[in-house]
């Protein structure tokens, strides 16, 4: 297959234990993406913690300072004046039970998910829906908020969440392969510089252990983690 051959050769570039310092990770990342597409480059951290304990979870967002080349459609759990405020802000999806109804009935059509406190008691009820999928609200990531417009502002801006995996992987996407350089050098920075300062109290040892660029069809590229403090 033609994909796989583009694969095969674009390996042949890359070294595949050797740790690249950022600005040659992202420059043979660039160079590797030929797909028929705008492939995005993602970057995935192993962190020396392990999740299965609360002390040692890894969460939050970080806005991307160059956005991630990705728009994001937004749904919003909000009645009345918040409601309202949602759809000029530009929500994908707005509503209260009837929201409720359509994501109960399998019609999730959002990547990001906002509510107003009022709304908790309802969207609490579909925490078994919303949470695998890792679209439920919550306070300490600002998307159960009033201030509906902001967090919907901020997540159209380029907004990532992150969260650890159960191996302590956290990834997210970064960017475009048709970014310039210095924007994705920067986006992973920033990306970086939100997991150290989300180190969490029972972490111990190492904490960045391992990092990795890569594209949607390309190799993955190891990062020298010291390069993305900058």
């Amino acid at each position: 297959m033609a994909e796989g051959k583009r694969l095969t050769a674009a390996r042949r570039n890359v070294e595949r234990n050797k740790p690249y310092p950022l600005a040659e990770a992202v420059a043979l990342i660039k160079a590797n993406a030929k797909a028929k597409f705008d492939e995005t480059v993602e970057i995935a951290m192993n962190l020396g913690i392990d999740p299965r304990h609360a002390d040692q979870m890894v969460r939050g967002l970080v806005s991307l300072p160059n956005g991630t080349g990705k728009t994001l459609r937004i749904g919003v759990f909000a009645r009345g004046p918040k409601a309202e405020e949602a759809q000029a802000a530009g929500a994908d999806v707005v509503g209260a039970e009837d929201l409720a109804e359509k994501v109960q009935a399998g019609q999730i059509d959002f990547d990001r998910c906002i509510a107003t406190p009022d709304m908790m008691a309802l969207v609490g009820r579909l925490g078994k829906i919303l949470g695998p999928r890792g679209l439920m609200p919550n306070p300490r990531l600002g998307t159960v908020t009033m201030d509906v417009k902001g967090a919907i502002q901020a997540a159209k801006a380029g907004q990532v969440e992150f969260r650890a995996e159960k191996a302590g992987i956290v990834h997210a996407g970064i960017g475009k392969a048709s970014f310039p350089a210095e924007q994705l050098i920067e986006n992973a920075r920033a990306f970086a510089d939100a997991i150290v300062k989300a180190k969490p109290t029972g972490a111990k040892g190492t904490y960045l252990q391992r990092a990795a660029l890569s594209s949607t069809m390309g190799p993955g590229v190891r990062l020298d983690v010291a390069s993305l403090a900058g």
